[in-house]
């Protein structure tokens, strides 16, 4: 099924500002949340649907790609698809990274559910930093888009005690300090009577529970330090210094939660021959007086290969020759970029006697004489006819 546009999913109008598509999100999620949806899968896809939307559209970088690219623009970036909202994550997820929408602590869900909390304690979803990396790309890559595999170190969560910290329930006890619940709460003594405060429990971190045998793989971390091989795929047309977001490939957390994310910045190689302008590529030929005079047929490089072309009689310098097709794809598959062939005739340095003796014969001719079209006399016209 086609992804709906996702102003249209929180009901704003394009020029929405940030505040105004905070409050859509909102307001559909109230509408949508499982608390009040009981079982309905239907409310359930909403409610993921909005919180995707919201996820792009209240990140300056996002919208800004799904403006100009749609929904192509945002893929791999945690919006939809493998990893995102439709495609793994879950309730605590959405409630740990958007829970002040909801107006409850630490992701809490204003229905009264547990979501986004653990064990009971107000903490929310811890998440593991993001790793960042560079991939480099040559034309044809990006052309055709392409499928790369990185082995990266990263923590990752112990396989001895399961990411806890602790081998068994046995080795952990709960925290004296805020006695299970991960709030730690002091009440102050004022002029205007007794206060209470509540702060993240210092000696648990919010957990509940204390280590008391420690695993001896991660020395009650829950994490450790390993090689990893992932593979992601790279779509047609990125361009250089785009960032990729692969979901959930980046450094585990300690003692459970989610994985934060690999983020890919694109590269591109130089091309020894192609130079690009945006989805078009460009090329400069160089002919002698002879071929532009009397054409030829040329060989010229594109990505997939040389390519030969007529190169008609009498061929001016300054010419532009459009190969349509045979440039860089859009991103959002909204067509492909042209390959322009820049056309310099090339005027020799020296000269042999005999050439020059041939030459001096020609320069009197009047087919040598410079006599430009109308159109090919003034340098700004041709350009704004190459683009035109």
């Amino acid at each position: 099924m086609a992804k709906r546009d996702y102003y249209e999913v929180l009901g704003v109008e394009r020029g929405a500002s940030a505040e105004e598509i905070k409050k859509a999100y909102r307001k559909k999620a109230l509408q949508f949340h499982p608390d009040k949806n009981p079982g309905n899968k239907s409310a359930e896809e909403k409610f993921k649907e909005a919180a995707e939307a919201y996820d792009v559209l209240s990140d300056d970088t996002k919208r800004s790609r799904y403006d100009q690219f749609g929904h192509a623009g945002v893929e791999g970036m945690g919006a939809g698809g493998p990893g995102g909202f439709g495609g793994g994550f879950t309730m605590d997820d959405i409630f740990s990274r958007f829970g002040d929408i909801f107006g409850g602590a630490f992701g809490g869900s204003p229905f009264g559910s547990t979501f986004g909390s653990r064990s009971g304690t107000r903490r929310g979803v811890r998440r593991g930093s993001d790793i960042r990396i560079r991939v480099k790309l040559d034309l044809k890559e990006i052309a055709h888009g392409t499928d790369k595999t990185v082995k990266i170190n990263k923590l990752r969560s112990c396989s001895h005690c399961g990411g806890k910290g602790a081998v068994s329930d046995s080795d952990m006890k709960t925290c004296p300090t805020c006695k299970g619940t991960g709030v730690f709460t002091r009440i102050t003594q004022t002029f205007l009577g007794q206060m209470q405060s509540s702060s993240p429990c210092p000696a648990c971190d919010e957990e509940g529970k204390i280590i008391v045998n420690p695993c001896n793989v991660c020395k009650g971390e829950g994490v450790v330090k390993q090689a990893e091989e992932i593979s992601f795929t790279i779509p047609k047309g990125v361009e250089e210094g785009m960032q990729l977001t692969i979901t959930g490939k980046g450094n585990a957390p300690k003692r459970g939660g989610i994985n934060g994310n690999l983020l890919v910045v694109i590269e591109e190689k130089p091309h020894p021959d192609l130079q690009r302008d945006g989805h078009d590529l460009i090329y400069t030929l160089f002919l002698s007086y002879t071929q532009a005079a009397l054409g030829d047929d040329v060989e010229i490089p594109t990505i997939d290969g040389r390519v030969k072309i007529k190169v008609e009689s009498g061929m001016q310098s300054g010419r532009i020759l459009r190969l349509r097709g045979k440039g860089l794809p859009d991103v959002n598959s909204y067509g492909v970029g042209d390959l322009l062939v820049f056309i310099q005739v090339w005027t020799p340095k020296k000269l042999s006697r005999e050439e020059k003796e041939l030459l001096s014969k020609l320069k009197d001719s009047p087919n040598f004489a410079p006599n430009p079209a109308k159109e090919e006399r003034n340098f700004f016209d041709r350009m704004k006819k190459m683009f035109s």
